[in-house]
């Protein structure tokens, strides 16, 4: 391959992977059934992107790149936060799922396919891995009750990691001579592969106490720090025993995320772009690298694992798992309708099923169309039809909203009043302790614990809120709880403008989206307020006073649409206003 055809392959690897996570986007759909799609027609159309010939090593490249993602995914397992009720429910299906699934793999697999029983069992391991990358888009998609996503979530956060050492696990194996006959198990081998693992992440995880803790390296630097860490760890695990530097980057990461020391930031914006680039790449890759003729004599066979996964296996888990907690039982029929395979899988069959075409074995370059044909239709299933059976078990969560109102006072809570007689679930969090107790004085629920460590908690109130308004006096406050609060919040994050003549010394120069826009900042609305004039609700159907000023609609089903400085909200018939009516003649008097 010439160095243009190079340039050329490697270029369009790059803008797939990227159009296709912004079209995917654009669909409010799972990015992997894109890049799925998108890769494997680029692979059968054109010789261009040709991941053996652009790449020197690439199988070599897949498993750093998979070791980048497990440690990301290891960052995500704060175990604190897994708790209660979820905890018992994650732990099962994990615990039955895995086990299921990897027995019937074992038991179909050689009928099925044809293959030998460690290839059967490489498959099994493989597939028992669903992911929060494909997971929490679904979620987003159908937008089930909170304590369903909140199970589905950590199984797939958790599944990741497990099912990526598991799959070493099995690997080393079968390169150590197990499930083959005639062979004995080389013990030694296969713990000293899993020990060199370990091993690795205990020193990756002290290179990163000493780049993050010791020399306290900003965002950037401490995020390539960390990328050089795992890449370095987990290469040099691997040049000792194949693929052990997988397990050094899951331990590494699980490492960083719960010994306390660390106090990892809740968002990493470089890291996780990063990680999402690096995602991409491998979907496009890797579905490229799956030609139609190694697809076509395993298709009908996978389709019917697929099959027994969705219907027979996924239900089956489902409802053991669940037994004897309080989900209900549409909230039980909907964990048993939603376990579909992603990156993990795909990543970890190139990987493996590469290095055992190397090694010889027979029928291992079957692990990775398999495996493909799995992903898509798993993906294609779930995201096609999640959405109706959701709302066929009653388990969508209600389109009304219920706002948080951060600030404790007066007017505030006198706010808090008005849209809870538009027939709001409102919420409130105030920092002092006078505050909270004019809040619940006036019976309006209190959300509890640390705002900034609530918005970043799974398990914590912030979960069902569908918009943050920050209205405390100190405007700095607003604008950068606005920046950590954004992303664990489904709906808008909006603040109260500063005064002109604010001492703040971020708020005045912030950008984004103001809530009421900038003609009523904080202090002119207090100011009106303190002259009497009052919250009114209102139905659109009437006439709005003359002098009032719209703050919010709350639409027919319950939707709360606030005015803000870029867009203005429009009352339809049905609708519900909350207004600012003017200061009466002489404040009132």
């Amino acid at each position: 391959m010439t160095e243009d055809r190079i340039l050329l392959g490697l270029g369009l690897t790059v803008v797939l992977a990227v159009g296709s996570q912004i079209l995917a986007s654009r669909l409010r759909i799972p990015a992997i059934i894109v890049l799925l799609l998108v890769g494997f027609a680029a692979g059968a159309l054109t010789d261009i992107i040709d991941p053996d010939k652009l790449v020197p090593d690439f199988s070599a490249l897949v498993s750093l790149s998979v070791a980048v993602i497990l440690y990301d995914s290891g960052l995500a397992l704060d175990l604190r936060h897994l708790r209660g009720a979820t905890r018992r429910t994650v732990v099962r299906l994990i615990l039955l799922g895995v086990l299921l699934t990897w027995g019937t793999l074992i038991a179909l697999g050689p009928a099925l396919f044809g293959v030998p029983l460690a290839v059967a069992s490489m498959i099994g391991v493989i597939i028992v891995v669903s992911g929060p990358t494909v997971v929490e888009p679904l979620l987003d998609h159908v937008r089930p009750a909170d304590r369903v996503r909140r199970v589905l979530v950590w199984e797939g956060a958790l599944i990741d990691p497990i099912g990526g050492i598991l799959g070493v696990v099995v690997f080393h194996s079968v390169v150590s001579g197990g499930f083959r006959t005639g062979h004995g198990f080389r013990f030694a081998d296969f713990l000293g592969g899993i020990a060199l693992g370990l091993a690795g992440g205990a020193v990756g995880s002290v290179l990163l106490w000493f780049t993050l803790r010791v020399l306290r390296l900003g965002e950037t630097l401490g995020t390539l720090a960390q990328l050089a860490t795992v890449i370095a760890v987990a290469a040099a695990c691997d040049m000792v025993y194949d693929d052990t530097g997988l397990i050094a980057a899951i331990v590494a990461g699980m490492t960083v995320a719960n010994l306390p020391g660390f106090d990892m930031p809740a968002r990493r914006p470089f890291f996780e772009t990063l990680v999402q680039l690096v995602i991409g790449l491998l979907f496009v890759s890797i579905s490229a690298s799956v030609s139609p003729k190694a697809v076509v004599p395993v298709l009908l066979p996978t389709l019917a694992i697929v099959a027994v996964l969705v219907l027979l296996l996924r239900p089956l888990v489902a409802v053991l798992s669940t037994a004897g907690t309080d989900l209900g039982a549409g909230e039980r029929a909907f964990v048993g309708w939603m376990a579909p395979r992603g990156i993990i899988a795909a990543s970890t069959a190139a990987t493996f099923s590469a290095a055992l075409v190397d090694k010889g074995l027979e029928g291992a370059d079957k692990i990775l169309p398999v495996t493909f044909l799995v992903v898509v239709g798993t993906v294609l299933v779930y995201a096609l039809t999640a959405r109706a059976v959701a709302a066929h078990l009653g388990v969508v969560r209600s389109a009304r909203a219920r706002p948080l109102l951060v600030g404790g006072a007066p007017w505030v809570i006198d706010l808090a009043r008005a849209l809870r007689a538009a027939g709001l679930d409102v919420l409130m969090w105030a920092g002092s302790a006078e505050e909270q107790e004019r809040i619940r004085d006036a019976g309006i629920e209190l959300a509890g614990g640390e705002l900034l460590a609530t918005a970043t908690d799974p398990d914590a109130p912030l979960e069902g809120v569908t918009a943050v308004f920050l209205l405390t006096d100190d405007d700095d406050f607003n604008v950068l709880a606005s920046v950590v609060v954004r992303d664990g919040v489904d709906g808008p994050v909006l603040r109260i403008g500063p005064p002109p003549d604010s001492r703040a010394l971020v708020a005045p120069y912030a950008e984004g989206d103001v809530l009421f826009g900038r003609h009523l900042v904080r202090h002119t609305l207090t100011q009106r307020l303190a002259q009497g004039a009052r919250f009114v609700v209102q139905p659109a159907s009437g006439a709005r006073p003359p002098g009032h000023d719209t703050l919010f609609v709350v639409r027919p089903d319950g939707r709360l649409e606030p005015a803000t400085e870029t867009r203005p909200v429009t009352p339809t018939e049905g609708d519900t206003l909350i207004l600012l009516g003017p200061a009466p003649p002489n404040g009132g008097r």
